[in-house]
């Protein structure tokens, strides 16, 4: 892995995942509903094996427009934007010689996958691909049945020896088809890997070949024993980590379309959960998962809408930025960019905010991002430091209410050059 690569990666900050596939059209969960659910899903529901995968046939999303998804993710200041091409229900979203288990089989017949790319890639959104280990339709997996249910995480049936060459060579096939056919791929971002251990799944020579083919590419934390950068999942980590790091989050409580899940994060949420997660040096990967004919559906626009608005005035406080300040600095989220740090009011403040560590004699200005509002401030610091020609002090800023934004306020210190 290049610098210039971790250096995209690592103050990116926001990014769009698509989970995405012919279940989508049931209105359900991907995947999980085949399996009978999961309890990390509260509203996937249990669908019989057979019915599940037979939505595969009726798979035409005619409504399917990439640009459209391209360009909101742009509007959104979104870095990159990553698709399920595979996932754990076997079907290829994308054009394979290995299996007739996918889209071009399907009524759509086009391929997803390259409709994307080519979308993303013409707004300058570089370019993901989600592909799933485990895959539930698989004869040679073992594909999974009713008899199988409920799901164990623990407890799976194991494949005969020779079963299990000839699926890990399919899945290298598809692995290779992907990130050969499409051009550059920016990340591969895998999944399933519990279901069986580093050793079965060739991790190591499928880092190999993965590395060979794309030099430049980033490998997620789920190929087992590999990876670039780490995952948690539907939540914020307690305190920046050591590594760069990427938090993937739903919009509701479901990954796939699912039309009975309501309970929707508000656009407030997203807002700072996004300045959160950038004060502590992470990326957010804010979960779109489009309806059956592939429109996003309109409760998720709605909340995006709002996102985008605040976006247009905060996203120099958020994209390309370090994390700023340390807790006992400042009691909220902070970001850096060079001599400027992006104070984060994720609360109505009362009159003032108060910052602690800061060069007091150095503060150039103090200004309200959204619209560049001059504020009042006042400093101080111990007596004896005052003779200090860099004393470390104490910065008090007036927060009048005209300037407070309904979703989040940020205020911006410009410190001077050494």
């Amino acid at each position: 892995m290049s610098e210039n690569i971790d250096n995209w990666f690592n103050t990116a900050r926001f990014g769009m995942f698509v989970h995405w596939g012919h279940s989508s059209q049931l209105g359900c969960e991907l995947s999980w509903p085949l399996a009978g659910g999961v309890f990390s899903l509260p509203f996937c529901n249990n669908i019989k094996v057979d019915e599940y995968h037979q939505s595969a046939k009726t798979f035409n999303p005619q409504k399917y427009n990439p640009q459209e998804w391209a360009r909101l993710a742009k509007r959104l200041g979104m870095q990159y934007a990553i698709l399920t091409a595979k996932h754990h229900d076997g079907f290829a979203m994308f054009d394979t010689q290995a299996s007739d288990f996918s889209i071009r089989n399907s009524p759509y017949q086009k391929d997803i996958v390259k409709e994307f790319i080519e979308a993303m890639r013409s707004e300058g959104i570089r370019i993901g691909l989600y592909f799933s280990l485990i895959d539930w339709h698989h004869p040679d997996y073992p594909a999974f049945t009713e008899a199988d249910k409920p799901y164990n995480l623990l407890k799976h049936r194991q494949p005969t020896t020779e079963q299990w060459h000839k699926f890990t060579d399919f899945m290298f096939a598809q692995v290779r088809e992907l990130l050969t056919n499409y051009g550059k791929i920016d990340i591969i971002w895998f999944d399933g890997s519990w279901e069986r251990t580093p050793q079965q799944w060739r991790a190591a020579e499928l880092n190999d070949m993965i590395r060979a083919l794309q030099p430049d590419i980033l490998i997620n934390d789920r190929l087992p024993g590999f990876g670039d950068f780490t995952t948690p999942e539907q939540f914020i980590p307690p305190q920046p980590l050591d590594t760069m790091w990427e938090t993937c989050m739903t919009i509701n409580e479901s990954w796939g379309y699912n039309s009975v899940d309501t309970n929707f994060k508000s656009s407030r949420q997203i807002i700072h959960t996004l300045s959160e997660v950038a004060g502590r040096g992470g990326n957010l990967l804010l979960n779109v998962a489009p309806m059956g004919d592939g429109q996003i559906q309109p409760e998720f626009l709605e909340r995006l809408a709002a996102v985008e608005t605040w976006m247009q005035a905060h996203a120099e406080s958020i994209i390309g930025t370090k994390p700023g300040l340390e807790p006992w600095q400042f009691y909220g989220s902070s970001t850096r960019r060079e001599n400027l740090i992006y104070l984060h009011l994720l609360w109505k403040p009362y009159e003032t905010i108060s910052v602690r560590g800061v060069p007091i004699k150095k503060i150039k200005s103090v200004y309200n991002l959204k619209d560049k509002t001059p504020l009042e401030y006042t400093t101080r610091c111990a007596i004896m430091e005052s003779f200090n020609p860099n004393p470390m002090g104490e910065l008090t800023i007036i927060v009048p209410e005209s300037v407070i934004d309904s979703y989040a306020t940020v205020i911006v210190i410009h410190i001077t050059e050494d």
